[in-house]
C-alpha cells in the first residue's frame, strides 16, 4: 500500500491486486514454459506512461520465479544501457545481477546462494560417487567452455569452490565480485583471481548467455532478463549511441527468434514512441522494424500475441472496479467486516475520476490507484470522516509523459 500510494509498483504481493489482461499474462506464461523447456523467448511490452507496464513486468517475473526460473531485472537510465563504451552497459549488468532473484530469495541478491547451491550439489555428487570434487565441477561446467568468455567464467566458479573448501571468505567475495562485474580493470581482477579478463561493456549479452547456461547446470529452469524504462534509449540524443544499442537489441532478437540460445528469455518494457517513432524509436532501425511490425490482420479489436510485441490493452471499467475492490480488501487484510468504504463508494469514485480526467483513467490507471489508496488512507486515519464528504476532494491527475533527457552527447565523450 505504501508503494501504491506513491505511484510505484510493490515488489511482492502483486497477485492480491492483479486484474484483467489475462490473454497477455497467458502469452507470457507460455513464454516462460518455453524457457523452462530449454527454449528461448523475447517480448516487448508496450504501453503508455502509467498504463501498468512495470506492474505487468513484475507480475511476469513472479510467475517465472514460481516456474523455478532465475530472474534478473533493471531499469535503463542515462548511465545504464545495453551498449556503451564508458561503463554504462557494465552498470546495467551489475544492477541486474544485484537484483537476481529465485523463488526462495525473491527480494534479490540471490547470486551467492545460486553459486553455493552449485558447489554443494557438486560436493554431494562427489561424495556419493567417490570421485574428486574438481572432476565433477569440470564435467558440469564443460558446456560453458565452448561459449565466449566461458573459460574465465568457469575458472572463477572453481576458485569459489576452492575458497569454500579452504574457508577463505575474502576469495569467495572476490569471485562473486567478478561475477557481478564489479571489477573496473583487468589488473585489479588479476590481483585477486586467476583470470585475465573482466565482464566489461562489450561482454554483457554474452555473459547473460553464460549465466543462463550456468543456472540450468545449478538446477534451475532457466534465466529471465527483464529490462524496464527502455524509453531511455529513445531519449538518447546521439544517433550513433542509439543505433549501437539498437544493434545490440537486434542481436538478442535474432538469437532468440532463431533458437540460438537455450533457457534464456528477455522482456523489455517501453512506451509507444520508443517502438513506433520512425526517427528515433525502434522503427528507425529498419531491421528491427521488419521484425517487430505487428500483424496487419490484427485490427478492429483483434489481437495477435504470437509476435514479439505485446501492447497492453486498457483496463475495462469492470476491471477497474474489481481492482479498487482488491485494494479495499488488502487494506482490510481480507476481512470484509473491516472494509473502509461500501461498494457504492467504488462506483462513485470511478464516476468522479471519469468526470475529472475522462477515459484516460482506463488507459493509465496509475494515478487513479494512487488517489484511491490515499483516499482510503485518510478514511482509515480519520474515522470520523465520511467517504462521500471526501470523494469530491480526490484529484487524480492526467498521466503526462516525461520530458526527454537533455542532450547527452557528452556522455559518450572520452578523452
Amino acid at each position: 500500500m505504501q508503494a501504491l500510494s506513491a505511484g510505484v509498483v510493490p515488489r511482492v504481493g502483486l497477485q492480491h491486486i492483479q486484474v484483467g489482461r489475462s490473454q497477455e499474462v497467458g502469452a507470457l506464461v507460455r513464454d516462460i514454459d518455453r524457457i523452462a523447456d530449454a527454449g528461448s523467448a523475447v517480448r516487448f511490452v508496450i504501453g503508455e506512461y502509467g498504463a501498468g507496464k512495470t506492474f505487468f513486468l513484475n507480475l511476469v517475473r513472479l510467475i517465472a520465479l514460481e516456474r523455478k526460473c532465475v530472474t534478473v531485472h533493471a531499469d535503463l537510465a542515462p548511465d545504464r544501457r545495453l551498449h556503451a563504451t564508458g561503463g554504462q552497459a557494465r552498470g546495467l549488468y551489475a544492477e541486474a545481477i544485484r537484483n537476481m532473484a529465485t523463488r526462495t530469495k525473491p527480494e534479490g541478491g540471490a547470486l551467492p546462494s545460486i553459486v553455493e547451491r552449485f558447489v554443494t550439489e557438486c560436493v554431494r555428487e562427489a561424495e556419493d560417487g567417490g570421485s574428486p570434487v574438481e572432476r565433477i565441477i569440470d564435467r558440469r561446467l564443460a558446456p560453458l567452455l565452448d561459449m565466449l568468455g566461458g573459460h574465465d567464467f568457469s575458472t572463477v566458479l572453481k576458485t569459489y569452490w576452492r575458497a569454500h573448501e579452504d574457508g577463505d571468505d575474502s576469495l569467495k567475495a572476490a569471485a562473486l565480485r567478478w561475477l557481478r562485474a564489479e571489477y573496473p580493470t583487468k589488473t585489479e581482477a588479476r590481483q585477486a583471481l586467476p583470470v585475465r579478463s573482466i565482464i566489461d561493456d562489450a561482454d554483457v549479452y554474452d555473459t547473460f548467455k553464460l549465466l543462463s547456461a550456468f543456472v540450468r547446470i545449478a538446477g534451475y529452469a532457466g534465466l529471465l532478463v527483464v529490462f524496464d524504462e527502455m524509453v531511455n534509449l529513445y531519449k538518447l540524443q546521439s544517433s550513433q549511441a542509439r543505433n549501437q544499442n539498437y544493434e545490440q537489441l537486434l542481436r538478442m532478437l535474432n538469437d532468440v527468434l532463431q533458437g540460438n540460445v537455450e533457457g534464456l528469455g528477455f522482456v523489455f518494457g517501453g512506451t509507444p514512441e520508443f517502438l513506433l517513432d520512425s526517427r528515433r524509436g525502434l522503427y528507425s532501425y529498419k531491421a528491427l522494424q521488419s521484425r517487430l511490425e505487428e500483424n496487419s490482420f490484427a485490427t478492429e479489436g483483434r489481437i495477435d500475441l504470437s509476435g514479439p510485441v505485446i501492447r497492453l490493452q486498457s483496463l475495462s471499467p469492470e476491471d477497474l472496479l474489481v481492482l479498487l475492490g482488491n485494494i479495499r480488501s488488502v487494506f482490510a487484510l481480507g476481512d470484509a467486516s473491516a472494509y473502509l468504504v461500501p461498494d457504492e463508494a467504488k462506483t462513485a469514485f470511478m464516476e468522479h475520476c471519469n468526470k475529472r480526467i475522462g477515459e484516460a483513467y482506463f488507459r493509465t490507471p496509475r494515478n487513479t490507484i494512487k488517489a484511491f489508496v490515499q483516499f482510503l488512507s485518510v478514511l482509515e486515519q480519520n474515522p470520523d470522516t465520511q467517504w462521500h464528504e471526501l470523494i469530491g476532494a480526490v484529484s487524480p491527475d492526467r498521466e503526462e509523459p516525461e520530458e526527454p533527457e537533455a542532450d547527452d552527447e557528452l556522455v559518450d565523450l572520452r578523452i
